[in-house]
């Protein structure tokens, strides 16, 4: 059986103490200004570089502001650095796709896609190049739908599989056919992700409106239009904890079933 994503609301994936915690009036505005702002600027026909640019400004202006370095490293899209400088650690890798990049997306039932692919090289190269040991979370969005994935799948799965990594020194040291990434991607990552009998854990957040109002432009929507507002209204309680569970990604915030 192929490799699925066994998804969970935030609410479920959220550690019982951490959703005790009330969160102040004013971190809860300022999380509505930023998500109406985000909303505003997303655009199907944008650039990923400007989508992750988004993306990394809503996570700075909401929380890690002078707290946690959020920006690129290498060819991450984003990361989340353990420390307030890009010289400490990576805690979070996110892949930021476009909503219109249906090519490279994922879905549950479906997960081989290259936004996968590419998080599995990101997360060897942390691991292996950087031996970096401390990456909690690896985070797939296209601002309208968001995976979570505990690290400690990535770390059976992946780094765990010897021939995998021994497959991923080969490329890095140039000795496989092709040096490329696309290689990669579809002749190393697609292989051992298909490998995969069994399900990883994924806390998953899918917008409402991609599913009910398909009709109606992301684009057009604005904070001044009324279907601005319902959507908004509909989506800020499952958006805001989800966003817990990312701002709290390098923590301990999520529960975590692995067994191995």
């Amino acid at each position: 059986m192929p490799l699925k994503l066994v998804t969970t609301t935030p609410k479920k994936s959220l550690n019982a103490a951490f959703l005790k915690v009330r969160p102040l009036r004013s971190e809860i505005d300022i999380f509505k200004l930023n998500l109406i702002n985000l909303l505003d600027k997303i655009d199907i026909l944008e650039q990923e570089q400007n989508q992750k640019t988004h993306v990394r400004d809503f996570l700075i202006n909401t929380y890690y502001k002078g707290k946690n370095e959020v920006n690129t490293k290498g060819n991450i899209d984003l990361v989340i650095h353990t420390d307030n400088t890009n010289k400490s650690t990576v805690g979070v890798i996110i892949e930021a796709k476009r909503p219109s990049n249906k090519a490279e997306w994922i879905t549950a039932d479906k997960p081989n896609g290259k936004a996968l692919q590419e998080c599995v090289l990101y997360y060897l190269r942390e691991r292996i190049d950087e031996q970096n040991i401390y990456i909690k979370n690896i985070i797939i969005t296209n601002i309208h739908e968001w995976y979570i994935i505990d690290a400690v799948w990535f770390e059976k799965f992946f780094y765990g599989n010897h021939k995998l990594v021994k497959e991923y020194k080969d490329w890095c040291n140039k000795t496989t056919t092709a040096p490329n990434t696309a290689f990669f991607y579809n002749e190393i990552a697609a292989k051992h992700i298909d490998s995969i009998d069994e399900s990883i854990p994924c806390t998953t957040l899918i917008s409402d409106h991609t599913k009910r109002h398909s009709a109606i432009p992301i684009l057009a929507m604005t904070k001044n239009s009324s279907n601005s507002r319902s959507y908004f209204q509909s989506f800020t309680y499952s958006k805001y904890l989800l966003l817990m569970i990312v701002i709290n990604s390098i923590n301990d915030s999520i529960q975590s079933s692995c067994t191995s």
